[in-house]
């Protein structure tokens, strides 16, 4: 259990000073923006498509090291992804985060994602990562609202 919590603080840490696709897709097919009032964290997220597949994904925005880092490990591990699997993700990610701590879950299918985790044991944590997820999610259905985690 510890090497696991060493392993989401680094994580975090290393993708919150270093976000990857941290930049705008000019001319994409989708964007959103996002906001999660009880932080402050606020993202814009670009998504290219390629018929129902993410063909490029990169993110804009400030907020704390969680959401900066989930939105930096949402982009790496979804571009390539068929929308239906993006769904399929999110869904293992939110059950991951909502989850007693105390319940056992299969995160093999998450990848680096799984490092979240350690979030379950701050509830009020979970709106921060989870943010930029609600925001792809408006930028895929092409909602002209800016997406909250409420």
């Amino acid at each position: 259990m510890e090497n696991l919590r060493e392993l989401y603080q680094s994580t975090i840490l290393d993708h919150n000073k270093k976000p990857r696709n941290f930049r705008e897709i000019p001319g994409c097919d989708h964007q959103a923006d996002g906001h999660n009032p009880l932080c402050g964290d606020k993202l814009r997220v670009f998504v290219e498509l390629d018929g129902d597949v993410v063909n490029d994904l990169s993110f804009e925005g400030a907020g704390c090291a969680i959401s900066i880092a989930s939105a930096s490990l949402m982009t790496d591990s979804v571009k390539g992804k068929k929308i239906e699997d993006i769904e399929t993700l999110f869904d293992l990610f939110h059950t991951l985060l909502t989850t007693p701590s105390t319940t056992e879950i299969d995160v093999s299918p998450l990848g680096k994602l799984a490092v979240f985790s350690g979030v379950r044991e701050f509830p009020m944590r979970v709106k921060c990562a989870t943010l930029s997820w609600h925001t792809l999610r408006a930028a895929l259905d092409k909602k002209n609202e800016v997406a909250k985690t409420e």
